[in-house]
């Protein structure tokens, strides 16, 4: 998009240059280029938001057209945003920015030249507000393409305050939680099997914090097997959970049947059938939902337990990349990297932010604002969900694949070896594509 004539690009970058090192000293966003720099200009923005979401992001951009003087088309795509972006992209008709869930995507679209690496004073936002573990998310081959504007904390276990007196630590504890319960006659945990990116999510958690960071990285890229022995480990300590029928409503075909709002309605609806469920910040929102819990009340999470005494998070969401570099594409990165456009949505609710500088107390409830903390504090033990990193026909696709082979051992969790073994084959097939 060409600048106005009475504005120069060289003068536009270097007010941007300016503005970012002031905020790199404090709390304030990137508000150059001004509003005089910026007036006329048009840019659009792609996203899968709509409603309330789509609400809350708007807002966003009118701060970012009240600071510049640009004027911002938001376009919502909802599930559809991968297929219509690649579509516009071959046809020359890419938007100047979009929010994109799939790293996989991203790193497509970045070796294919289609996005363009962000500018050194977007970059050094990033590097001031956001952990090491948290820039990487957006960064391909080495260069930074983008950054996860909208998080979720993947990492969070939700219970029935009435049935749960001390909230476990340790996965030890939460195991002998479990059995607790069943011993009582109770079935302890409601567990999402029939949509199986709700399972990887279990393995996920429990292999950053076995194996660590840098295996979970090597994983992701296939650089390691899934027959190595610290997946083995992972499942096998997933099977001390998955292995007892005893724990879920309907036993384990039980689970493998549960869709994700069955899971939480099992925990938190007007019939209760069990006393915990795991999944991400969204779980709340289904609870909200079903209308016969309070969130922060009688409905409570802790963070998923802890098996190598360390803090580690998963997170997903929604990363703004650019398709375009001119000044007003970069002006619009540079701010939705800073922590004030993240702190408009956050006021608001419905939004977490990995952004260091968010003030906590910014968020509008306790609970949100512990799920943001723990996600900040995480620092650089944050992973991206690692079914996202992998190639879509292994780790996102329906009935194959990772999804599949979560489903079929959490249906046996005996046969760790012919799990793995059915992994590591899907993955060579995908990664080979």
């Amino acid at each position: 998009m060409r600048l106005p004539k009475m504005v120069t690009a060289a003068a536009v970058a270097a007010l941007a240059l300016s503005s970012a090192a002031c905020s790199s000293s404090s709390n304030e966003p990137a508000k150059a280029p001004g509003s005089a720099a910026l007036q006329g200009q048009t840019l659009t923005v792609a996203a899968v938001w709509s409603k309330t979401e789509q609400q809350n992001f708007e807002a966003v951009l009118t701060e970012f057209e009240k600071r510049t003087g640009a004027t911002v088309q938001y376009e919502s795509l909802g599930d559809e945003l991968p297929t219509v972006i690649k579509t516009r992209v071959a046809g020359g008709q890419a938007p100047n920015v979009a929010m994109i869930a799939q790293p996989g995507l991203i790193a497509e679209f970045a070796r294919a030249g289609n996005l363009k690496p962000l500018a050194a004073n977007v970059e050094s936002i990033i590097t001031d507000q956001f952990s090491a573990g948290a820039k990487s998310i957006g960064q391909v081959d080495g260069k930074t393409y983008g950054v996860l504007f909208k998080a979720a904390n993947k990492s969070s276990v939700w219970y029935n305050a009435a049935d749960v007196a001390t909230t476990p630590k340790s996965w030890d504890e939460f195991i002998s939680e479990l059995k607790k319960q069943s011993d009582s006659g109770k079935t302890p945990l409601s567990v999402a099997g029939e949509p199986g990116w709700a399972l990887t999510d279990w393995f996920e958690n429990i292999y950053l914090q076995t194996a660590g960071p840098e295996m979970y990285d090597k994983l992701a890229k296939h650089e390691i097997p899934w027959t190595d022995p610290s997946v083995t480990k992972a499942f096998e300590e997933l099977a001390k959970v998955f292995g007892q029928s005893s724990f879920f409503p309907g036993g384990n075909a039980g689970a493998v049947a549960t869709d994700f709002p069955t899971s939480v309605t099992n925990v938190f609806g007007t019939n209760p059938k069990a006393s915990l469920t795991f999944e991400g910040d969204f779980v709340s929102a289904e609870i909200t939902k079903a209308g016969a819990f309070t969130v922060g009340d009688t409905a409570r999470y802790f963070a998923f337990p802890q098996l190598a005494g360390k803090s580690a998070v998963v997170t997903g969401g929604d990363i703004a990349v650019a398709f375009k570099d001119d000044a007003a594409t970069t002006a619009l990165m540079e701010f939705l990297a800073s922590s004030d456009a993240a702190s408009v949505w956050a006021k608001a609710g419905g939004l977490l932010s990995l952004n260091k500088k968010v003030a906590n107390d910014v968020y509008p409830d306790a609970t949100t604002r512990q799920l943001a903390k723990e996600l900040v504090d995480a620092g650089d033990n944050v992973r991206y969900d690692l079914s996202d990193l992998t190639p879509s026909a292994f780790g996102g696709t329906k009935g194959a694949g990772f999804w599949k082979a979560m489903q079929d051992f959490l249906a046996n969790p005996a046969n760790v070896a012919a799990v793995q073994q059915s992994l590591e084959t899907s993955a060579a097939a995908a990664y080979k594509k």
